[in-house]
This record gives structure tokens, C-alpha cells and sequence, in this order.
């Protein structure tokens, strides 16, 4: 249950239109902070330069306003722990980085996608070791998407450490800056990784076979949403996580950067999908599902909130 003190949060991140699941999701973490008396968090994850857009952050905190949530921190209000935009604490995620390099809990990765394409795809895949065997292909956004459907990574690079990047300096024990390089976390293989969610209850993950060295920060400087993710959360002192249930394997990973940095994990709770009719998961390319196009509509907040799909009909 909560407890005194609780700070929840939103966290849209402004690549697309929020739709119905977005709604339900941050009506669920609204209602959470306000039984418990306590501070809801607004924070918008606008980290990924090539779709992240001003006019769809402006449209998240339209449409949250339009659905009745209030936040008491965030970008538009302010707060002690401002900025509360990612693009603008770069400074954060470069100390969280810093400290999970010099703990060794990191290592370069030279991979190219399709490197690690054809690494996964290989005949001798089978002949790995359990924890290193893949079950997908791997997705083109998986360096940055959050998602749980990317692949274990091979261990390609694992063997790599950050000062054998700079031969011509041989006595730098660490690299300046994280550019150049996807800087993966080293997962401990086999270790079972276990919380109970405050929804779904007892989860469990193996590090290795369920996921594998995950990314902490792109070739191209930015850093990743599991970083990103953990190192807001903790600056501004969130006691639970709501989020949807396809992040649940993406906690378990964050529980290894918690532990990592020696900081104190939150508590969990991870509200169900909301899924068209064939079953899939909605997305922000579902425009007819989008808030604005259901407000254009005319449908309230209460029928978007309702339970049942508004295209169901």
C-alpha cells in the first residue's frame, strides 16, 4: 500500500498523440497519488531526437489537463527538482553513467544493428550458451525502445573494457565521454531478479534469458530510457512506478541500475494493455484511438476512461 510521502508520476514521452491506453494508464497513476495523499510528478521523456516534437508535448499536457489530472511538479508548474524535461538533464544521466563505468558494471559495444542481426541469425546461435541464445529478430528502435521484445544480446563485446578505447592514452582509466560507443550494462547471468507488483503481483526474470546486456547510453550521446528512467526517478524521489505491463521486464533491468548505483528502487505497478479487437497492443499510430481525435469526436473523459474500447462502438 502506499505510504506517507508517496510521489508518483507521468512520464509522456511526446513522440505521437496519447491515445485510450496512454489515458488509462496516467488516470490509474493520478488516482494512486491522490488516495495516498500524496505528489503526482509530471515528466515529459522527450530523449529521442528524431521523433520527439514540441507541438505533441504540448498536446500530452492538453489532453491530461482535458482528462481531469493534475500534477503538483512538472514542466508547465515548475518544482524542486526541475528541469522536468529529459533533453535538459543531461548533466544526471552523464554522473549515473560515470559511476556504473568506474563499479564495472559497463563495456563498449562496437556492434553495428546489423552486426548483432547477423550474430542472432547465425547457424551457431543454437550452440551458445543458454543465457546468451536469442528467441527474436532484432528490432531496428531496440538501442532507445524501451519495449521487453529485445532479443538477449550475444556477448559479442562483453570482453571490452573502457580504457582499451583509448590505446593513445595508456593511462586514462576511463574513457571522458560516452560518445562513440552503445555502452551496455553487464547483466549477472543466471541471477534471478524478483518483485511484486502492486497489480499483477510476484514477477520473476532471469538476467541472461529473459534479457541480456542491455543498453545505458547510444553511439550517437544519447542516453538510454533505462538510464534515463532510474536516474530521474530517483533524483525526484519517486516512491512507485505506474506504468503498462509490457515495461515489466524493463524493470527488472532497472532494478540492476538501482542496485548498481546503490540507490533504493521504487514500488511497482503495472496497469494492464488496453488492445484493439485482434488483440494488439495500441500505439501511437492508432490516430482514430489518439485523445485528440476521440475529444474531436466529443467523447468526455468518462467514456475514454470507461473500459470499453470507444471504436468497439
Amino acid at each position: 500500500m502506499p505510504t506517507a510521502g508517496y510521489r508518483g508520476r507521468l512520464a509522456p514521452s511526446p513522440t505521437g498523440y496519447l491515445h485510450v491506453g496512454h489515458a488509462r494508464t496516467f488516470w490509474t497513476a493520478w488516482e494512486r497519488a491522490r488516495d495516498a495523499g500524496g505528489t503526482l510528478i509530471l515528466r515529459m521523456e522527450d530523449l529521442d531526437p528524431d521523433r520527439s516534437r514540441s507541438i505533441y508535448a504540448e498536446a500530452a499536457l492538453e489532453d491530461l489537463r482535458w482528462l481531469g489530472i493534475r500534477w503538483q511538479e512538472g514542466p508547465d508548474v515548475g518544482g524542486p527538482f526541475a528541469p522536468y524535461v529529459q533533453s535538459e538533464r543531461r548533466d544526471l544521466y552523464l554522473t549515473a553513467w560515470r559511476t556504473l563505468l568506474r563499479r564495472g558494471c559497463l563495456f563498449p559495444c562496437r556492434c553495428s544493428r546489423k552486426d548483432l542481426a547477423a550474430a542472432l541469425s547465425a547457424p551457431h546461435e543454437n550452440s551458445l550458451p543458454a543465457g546468451l541464445q536469442s528467441a527474436g529478430k532484432l528490432s531496428a528502435a531496440s538501442e532507445l525502445d524501451p519495449l521487453d521484445d529485445e532479443p538477449v544480446y550475444p556477448g559479442t563485446c562483453r570482453h571490452l573494457h573502457g580504457h582499451a578505447l583509448q590505446p593513445h592514452r595508456p593511462n586514462a582509466s576511463e574513457p571522458a565521454t560516452p560518445e562513440g560507443f552503445n555502452w551496455r550494462f553487464r547483466v549477472p547471468d543466471g541471477e534471478a531478479i524478483e518483485f511484486v507488483d502492486g497489480n499483477l503481483g510476484p514477477q520473476r526474470f532471469v538476467a541472461g534469458v529473459d534479457f541480456g546486456d542491455f543498453v545505458v547510453w547510444r553511439r550517437d550521446g544519447v542516453p538510454s530510457y533505462q538510464l534515463a528512467c532510474v536516474a530521474d526517478d530517483a533524483a525526484m524521489h519517486i516512491t512507485e512506478v505506474v506504468r503498462g505491463t509490457d515495461l515489466l521486464k524493463s524493470t527488472a533491468r532497472q532494478i540492476l541500475l538501482y542496485r548498481a548505483l546503490g540507490m533504493d528502487a521504487p514500488l511497482w505497478y503495472h496497469c494492464r494493455l488496453v488492445v484493439d479487437r485482434n488483440g494488439q497492443r495500441l500505439a501511437k499510430r492508432y490516430d482514430a484511438l489518439s485523445l485528440r481525435s476521440l475529444r474531436q469526436q466529443g467523447m468526455t473523459p468518462m467514456t475514454i476512461l470507461s473500459g470499453k474500447l470507444p471504436a468497439e462502438g
